[in-house]
C-alpha cells in the first residue's frame, strides 16, 4: 500500500446517497447490499477515521436536473435510470449523502450530471490537485460500474490508488471480489477497511 500521508491523501465516497444506497433507493438490490454487507457501516467509519487523521474527505453524487438536460443517453443504463421511481434530482433527498456516513463542514461534494466517473466532467481532479492530493482512497458504489471508473481516471490521471475491499459494494455481491481480484488489484493497492482505520487511529 503506498504511504498514505494525510497532508497527500484523500478519501472519496462514491454515490454513497439516499437514491442509490439508502432504505428507500432506486436500486433496491445494490442499497440492500450495501447495508447488509457492512459496507455503508465501514464507510461511515472511515470518513469518520480521515476526519480525525487530517484527511481531507470527498463526497462523489450523482444527480439530474429535472428536465434531464446534460444527462446521458447513450447507454441502456441512463434510459433505465430515467424510468425508475427514485430519481436523483438535484436538490431532492435523494442526493443527499446517506446515513451512517455524515458530511462535515470541511468535507467537499462534488456532484455530476452526467458520465460513469466523479472524475468526468467535474471538478473533482482539479480540487484534488489543489489540495495536493496524490493519494485517493476510493469508496462506495458500485463495484460494477462507477467504482472502476473512477479508479481507472484516477491512475489515468497519475494518482495512487487505494480501494478498501471490504467499502465498496455490487451486485451481485460476488461481483465485487471478481472485479477487485481481475481489475483493481492491476491498478490500485487493495486493502481492508480495518487496515485503514488502523493507520487512522489516533496516536498517543
Amino acid at each position: 500500500m503506498p504511504d498514505l500521508d494525510p497532508a497527500t491523501t484523500a478519501l472519496l465516497t462514491v454515490e454513497c446517497q439516499n437514491g442509490v444506497v439508502g432504505e428507500e433507493g432506486a436500486l433496491p438490490e445494490l442499497a440492500k447490499e450495501a447495508r447488509d454487507s457492512g459496507m455503508l457501516g465501514r464507510v461511515a467509519a472511515l470518513v469518520d477515521a480521515a476526519r480525525g487523521a487530517g484527511v481531507q474527505v470527498l463526497h462523489a453524487v450523482a444527480e439530474r436536473r429535472p428536465d434531464g438536460l446534460g444527462a446521458n443517453t447513450n447507454a441502456r443504463l441512463f434510459r433505465a435510470a430515467g424510468k425508475l421511481p427514485v430519481r436523483q434530482l438535484t436538490g431532492s433527498r435523494a442526493v443527499e449523502v446517506a446515513a451512517p456516513i455524515t458530511v462535515a463542514e470541511r468535507d467537499l461534494v462534488v456532484r455530476r450530471l452526467h458520465g460513469l466517473s466523479p472524475m468526468a466532467g467535474t471538478d473533482l481532479d482539479a480540487l484534488l490537485r489543489n489540495l495536493g492530493i496524490r493519494t485517493l482512497v476510493v469508496t462506495g458504489v458500485s463495484s460494477n460500474i462507477a467504482i472502476p471508473n473512477t479508479v481507472f481516471d484516477a491512475v489515468n490521471l497519475g494518482y495512487q490508488v487505494v480501494v478498501p475491499a471490504d467499502a465498496i459494494a455490487g451486485v451481485p455481491a460476488s461481483c465485487t471480489a471478481e472485479v477487485i481480484r481481475n481489475s483493481l488489484a492491476l491498478v490500485a493497492a487493495i486493502t481492508t477497511a480495518e487496515a485503514l482505520l488502523d493507520q487512522w487511529a489516533p496516536t498517543g
